[in-house]
């Protein structure tokens, strides 16, 4: 995201943006067993992660999922006070019948299953991005896999009211 959309969107909250691209969910889970990541103290966890799974490890929907519930776990056990907005995988590929995009449904239905309504709340923004036929527009996602600047504003205008929600 860039600064400008993440300042406007999340600076009131003072908020840390630990996105690193190319990530995976194992790359992840090696930086929380960092010792430096037990001294933040978050109140909110804003969570995006898994598309990478896919394409840098190759890996099958249940594969991925069993990622980000060792993710969720782990974000949980570091930071028992703090509440997660697990993010829906975003939807990938031109069209909506890619084998791509089916696998990114697939996943998005078992990691809604760790929302637990107080600690974990799952949101599905996919809808933002796609056309009402399906298709995801160059100008949103210009290799229909990474936000362009509009993209991230709809993405951040997305969120935020949930944000807000958990930082209450």
């Amino acid at each position: 995201m860039s600064r400008d959309i993440w300042v406007a969107s999340f600076g009131a909250y003072k908020a840390g943006n630990f996105g690193i691209g190319g990530d995976n969910t194992g790359n992840v889970l090696w930086r929380l067993h960092d010792k430096r990541m037990a001294k933040l103290s978050p109140k909110a966890i804003v969570l995006l992660i898994g598309v990478n799974n896919f394409g840098l490890c190759d890996e099958k929907p249940e594969q991925v999922f069993a990622g980000i519930k060792a993710v969720v776990a782990a974000l949980r056990k570091l930071y028992p006070e703090a509440r997660i907005l697990l993010n829906a995988v975003l939807p990938t590929g031109e069209l909506a019948k890619s084998e791509g995009r089916q696998n990114v449904v697939t996943l998005n239905k078992m990691v809604a299953t760790l929302d637990d309504g107080r600690h974990v709340v799952f949101r599905d923004y996919g809808a933002s991005f796609v056309r009402p036929d399906g298709s995801i527009g160059t100008d949103i996602m210009g290799d229909h896999l990474h936000l362009t600047q509009k993209g991230y504003a709809i993405w951040a205008d997305a969120m935020l009211p949930d944000v807000k929600k958990l930082m209450k």
